[in-house]
């Protein structure tokens, strides 16, 4: 693998894509997890569109979005030197700013939107995950990659388990097949050594996994 495609991988599956992808593929491939949603996915509309995809594009704006736009203006400001946050001091501010903003996403969920309890669960484990990055980071760098990429396995595992019915075989599949590209991309890079990998990929699955299977 070449420089330039592990850059393009590391940007494409970047860990801020991670849960609308994942509610992606629970919104269309596995809505049975989601007690309500077809209930009031066939009753209620966001404008034009369906409930599914306006949530999802709702959650595409929280989690990407406004924690992108927010890394970027830490950046104009001079408070980090690269968007790439290759250092632990970079890693800081940014990684603070993005816990609150997921807090505050998940408490909007929990309070806000009741009729989708999975949701806020879902949302919860991927707040607690960059929580958890966000403090090892302090002293140690961590793959928020690893964990980004491993956390959606965890959580389509745990769902597979959980409702069978959704045939998630092929789509995990996939997954574990990106996520090989993806670290080894990271690899390439340089940006983490195996172990920091490996921890990420651990805390990732430890914490998804757990929340699916005990809490959904």
């Amino acid at each position: 693998m070449n420089s330039r495609l592990a850059y393009i991988l590391s940007v494409v599956l970047h860990p801020l894509v991670m849960p609308t992808l994942l509610f992606g593929i629970v919104f269309y491939q596995a809505p049975t997890a989601i007690a309500n949603l077809e209930l009031f996915n066939g009753a209620a509309k966001v404008g034009m569109l369906s409930l599914k995809l306006g949530l999802l594009i709702l959650i595409f704006l929280q989690t990407f979005l406004v924690p992108a736009l927010t890394i970027y203006f830490v950046y104009r400001l001079g408070y980090i030197k690269t968007l790439d946050m290759q250092t632990l001091r970079d890693r800081r501010l940014p990684y603070l700013l993005t816990v609150i903003i997921y807090t505050i996403i998940t408490a909007f969920y929990t309070k806000s939107i009741r009729q989708f309890p999975e949701v806020a669960v879902l949302m919860s484990s991927i707040t607690f995950s960059i929580a958890i990055v966000s403090f090892i980071s302090l002293y140690w760098k961590i793959s928020a990659h690893a964990v980004g990429i491993s956390g959606t396995i965890g959580a389509i595992l745990g769902i597979s388990i959980h409702f069978p019915e959704a045939h998630l075989f092929i789509t995990l599949t996939v997954l574990i097949l990106l996520a090989g590209f993806l670290l080894s991309a990271r690899l390439q890079l340089a940006a983490h050594t195996l172990s920091q990998i490996i921890a990420g990929v651990a805390l990732g699955l430890a914490i998804s996994l757990s929340a699916t299977l005990l809490l959904l």
